[in-house]
């Protein structure tokens, strides 16, 4: 079993973070401008969010658009755990994603060296972006979490932020070439969860912590 402790809402919101990557700093004003006028990005609950890191951020997934959109929706640059397709989707892309920090991470196996990555980021007060449902989901709706949310929130004790994102299915949905129709967009980020264990099994533990956060994803959804 485990215990979780809902923290209070950040009294400061909208703190500048100076560790910013370049590409990310660059990238990141611009391509907010573009999901505000062409979709309509509409961001609740910014007032969640911790001040500083060390914290996690756990979303559904839908496609490439769900990482975009909370790139630039947190004050804080993410490092994200990247599946091989999206590390490798073109040639450019394995030298972006080390740029911006981001975690390549092993879906078909237990991928030990992603997460000694991610707690050594946390460690250093990075802001970790997980999606617990591995895969993008095929249908459209939240899919059952895997563990590695858990363990990452376990071993660290870091809050975990959990978000809904809305409108990026239907903006990619049998689209050629992967370029999104114009389709509002909202995230909503909840009250940040601390988890520690409680006695008991260490499997049990994670099960339940896993089973807390989805729960709490799916409650910021539709």
């Amino acid at each position: 079993m485990s215990r979780s402790t809902a923290l209070p809402a950040s009294p400061r919101v909208g703190r500048v973070w100076s560790e910013f990557p370049f590409l990310y700093r660059a990238l990141r004003a611009p391509v907010r401008g573009v999901l505000a006028r062409w979709f309509g990005l509409h961001v609740e609950g910014t007032e969640h969010l911790p001040d500083r890191g060390p914290y996690l951020v756990a979303a559904n997934h839908h496609n490439y658009l769900d990482a975009i959109v909370l790139g630039v929706s947190v004050p804080a640059p993410i490092a994200f755990l990247v599946m091989p397709r999206v590390w490798r989707a073109t040639p450019l892309h394995p030298a972006f994603h080390r740029h911006v920090g981001s975690i390549p991470l092993q879906v078909d196996r237990a991928d030990v060296g992603a997460l000694r990555r991610a707690l050594a980021a946390l460690e250093r007060g990075r802001v970790v972006g997980i999606f617990p449902e591995g895969p993008f989901s095929v249908r459209g709706r939240l899919e059952r979490g895997l563990p590695g949310v858990a363990l990452l929130a376990l071993r660290s004790g870091a809050p975990v932020v959990p978000v809904g994102i809305q409108g990026t299915w239907e903006a990619l949905r049998a689209r050629r070439f992967y370029i999104p129709r114009p389709t509002p967009i909202t995230v909503r980020f909840g009250r940040p969860r601390r988890f520690s264990s409680n006695g008991g099994s260490a499997r049990a533990a994670r099960r339940d912590v896993t089973e807390h956060i989805m729960a709490d994803i799916a409650a910021l959804l539709p």
